[in-house]
């Protein structure tokens, strides 16, 4: 039963609907990991009652022996990520002002999953309303790394991470502003990918129009992050920006010759400071792209100013949905979410006007890069897992952190640019810590960004190696 909680969601679904193995076996088995990791990692909040998930799998069961069509993740357990409200489950956002909120509804992205045929058993551990790379919050705590307990998961998608790489759950959902789909897959060696603005519809939103932050799948293989994507993605009216192409795109085959495609290698992004154990470890399968038959060269676009714009767009995104939680519940509120509502509030619409003109600035710089590159390599974070018990990272390399998302930059760049990224499994450090790479790939390329991601996950087979813990 074990093996069950690490076979692909490809090799789950395909089981189920051939009846080789029952979506009751897979549920409890899950469940019984969940029992076993869970105590330990706290990845998995608000989770229903077994005999609640054994009910939802046997009705699953009783779909496929109708000889029904079913969806492409019908009968797999999954948790949502605790920003994602779910109707009669307890949403909580990380925050004691929601510590009982139960939603009457489901969010477009929770709606797909589970009109694809995924069993909602819970939901994954978030920090306070998503603010932050380090999951942890007043309500249920922090989420600890499975590859090493005294380490943080990342975040703001930590509890998703967590659960995949303990064998918890076969697929997630995530969303990702600064790096919240990318930083914990890369935490947790698992696959984060950040899809292009409106490959996957946002509803609600109090800003239908923001292509800032984004949703997104999140699995331990590339194959898998591909197979979720052609249950959530595609257009829906309720979000203006969202693509007009079909969800079933992602269902062709990844395979792809990548001889003489052009890729610039940064290990930095222009001056970034990195740790020595995450570029030593991404240099150390820097020749797997040339394996693979790139041809690869040290290159990057010009990011010049976007320092001061994510700062000033996040900050202006914190004060349109924090500032009546800050006028409310301010003693409620964590400091640093306090600060990123206070620095919103003070912003002019000048201010907010020249941040979204260096965003557009960035935006072409990239794509003019992207005319002579095909995909841009580098890296996810710029530290490896940090201490659980700190709240960020105050410094890199004797170089001072100005704010609790300064250590994220590397992530937070590319989310400026609008292109689609990906995190996949890359190395170890000399500690033991998951290490990811970050692909970045041309506007609306998200397909490309997946296939360039599957030849190198098959090339290493990095992803593979499990948490002493989930074993």
């Amino acid at each position: 039963m074990d093996d069950l909680c690490f076979m692909t969601a490809r090799e789950l679904a395909g089981a189920i609907r051939s009846r080789q193995i029952s979506a009751r076996e897979v549920m409890q088995a899950h469940l019984d990991q969940i029992e076993r990791v869970n105590p330990a990692v706290n990845a998995i909040v608000s989770a229903i009652e077994p005999d609640e998930a054994l009910r939802l799998a046997d009705e699953a069961d009783a779909k496929v022996s109708s000889g029904a069509e079913v969806g492409a993740l019908h009968g797999l357990p999954i948790a949502h990520k605790d920003l994602e409200e779910t109707a009669g489950l307890r949403t909580t956002f990380g925050s004691p002002i929601y510590s009982d909120y139960v939603p009457t509804f489901d969010t477009l992205v929770v709606e797909r999953l589970k009109a694809a045929g995924a069993l909602t058993i819970g939901k994954t551990n978030v920090p306070e309303f998503g603010a932050g790379s380090h999951t942890f919050n007043p309500v249920f705590g922090a989420t600890r790394n499975p590859y090493d307990l005294t380490k943080s998961a990342g975040g703001s998608s930590g509890g998703a991470g967590a659960a995949l790489a303990a064998g918890m759950i076969p697929i997630a959902d995530g969303s990702d502003m600064g790096g919240s789909l990318r930083n914990p897959g890369n935490f947790n060696n698992v696959v984060g990918f950040r899809v292009s603005p409106g490959r996957v519809p946002t509803w609600p939103a109090q800003n239908g129009w923001n292509g800032l932050a984004v949703k997104g799948p999140m699995a331990r293989t590339v194959g898998d992050v591909a197979l979720m994507l052609e249950a959530i993605a595609g257009p829906d009216a309720r979000s203006p920006i969202s693509i007009d192409s079909p969800a079933a795109d992602f269902a062709r085959p990844l395979d792809r010759s990548f001889k003489g495609v052009r890729v610039g290698w940064s290990p930095d992004l222009g001056g970034l400071p990195v740790d020595p154990a995450v570029t030593a470890v991404l240099e150390s399968q820097r020749h797997v792209f040339s394996d693979i038959g790139c041809e690869v060269e040290e290159a990057a676009p010009d990011f010049a100013g976007a320092d001061e714009a994510f700062h000033v767009l996040r900050a202006a995104g914190f004060a349109l949905s924090g500032s009546d939680r800050l006028r409310d519940h301010r003693a409620l509120l964590k400091d640093t979410v306090v600060w990123n509502i206070e620095q919103g509030l003070k912003l002019t619409s000048l201010e907010v006007g020249r941040a979204e003109e260096t965003r557009t600035k960035i935006y072409h710089r990239a794509r003019e890069f992207f005319q002579g590159h095909d995909f841009l390599i580098c890296p996810v974070n710029q530290v490896p897992p940090f201490d659980v018990e700190i709240d960020y990272p105050t410094q890199i390399n004797g170089v001072e952190m100005e704010s609790y998302v300064a250590w994220m930059k590397s992530a937070c760049y590319i989310t400026l640019t609008g292109l689609p990224a990906i995190s996949v499994p890359c190395g170890f450090t000399d500690d033991g810590l998951p290490v990811g790479v970050q692909i970045v790939g041309r506007w609306h390329d998200d397909f490309g960004v997946l296939q360039l991601a599957a030849a190198f996950e098959a090339a290493t087979l990095v992803g593979q190696r499990r948490p002493d813990v989930a074993r």
